[in-house]
């Protein structure tokens, strides 16, 4: 039989989980729409600039969350990422950056 404990914190887990990805789902809408409009108004895909403010900026609420700096930029270059792959998908496939 699980441990009641085990239990709680799987299901906290569980619940931090399902807000993450909703959060993640709600940043996508967000991020397709600027993505139609930067396709829409002869924008890159990307914006160096930004993301690299971001990537500190971000940095920096890990580090003052007690969260390693080093994985939240992962996290958010996977998701940047993504992001400019959808942005190049609605511009054509160009590929430029």
């Amino acid at each position: 039989m699980p441990d009641e404990t085990l239990n709680r914190y799987r299901q906290s887990i569980d619940n931090i989980d399902a807000a993450l990805i909703h959060m993640l789902a709600e940043r996508f809408k967000v991020t397709q729409a600027v993505g139609a409009y930067k396709a829409t108004h002869g924008l890159p895909p990307a914006d160096p600039s930004r993301e690299e403010a971001q990537i500190a900026r971000l940095r920096a609420l890990a580090k003052d969350a007690d969260l390693d700096p080093e994985f939240s930029e992962k996290f958010l270059r996977f998701i940047i990422d993504e992001v400019i792959r959808h942005h190049e998908r609605l511009q054509g496939g160009t590929g430029v950056r």
